[in-house]
This record gives structure tokens, sequence and C-alpha cells, in this order.
């Protein structure tokens, strides 16, 4: 029997990151409707991230700032 601890890792890309290369992509070779977007609807994806991060980042300054004893 070994004692192996089993340290996997994930990382790559996600659904967000390969709508966002897709995007990009589709506005880059002129091909359907995103051709028309502007450069910040073809983006956001990759921006959708930040917002999350802040108002969750808030929340648990918040908690902690309310439940410190």
């Amino acid at each position: 029997m070994s004692n192996q601890k089993n340290n996997s890792s994930s990382s790559g890309i996600g659904v967000v990151g390969l709508l966002g290369i897709v995007f990009v992509t589709l506005k880059l070779l002129g091909i359907t409707a995103v051709a028309n977007w502007s450069w910040w609807w073809v983006t956001l994806p990759f921006w959708v991230g930040i917002p999350i991060f802040i108002i969750g980042a808030l929340g648990a300054i918040a908690y902690y700032t309310l439940h410190r004893k």
C-alpha cells in the first residue's frame, strides 16, 4: 500500500474564456452578427471575473468586520 497524496490541480480554459475566444475569432473573421458588435461586448467574457471577485472580497470584508469579537 502506498501513502501517496493525490495532488491534482485543474488548470485550463473555462467555458467563459472559451466563449471569449470564440467571440474574438468571429469578430476578426467578420462572421455572423458578432462582427457588428462593439469590442466591449466581444471581450466581455474576459472581464466578467473581475466584478465577481470584487463582490466576493467586499462580502468577505463585511462579514469579518461585522462578526469580529
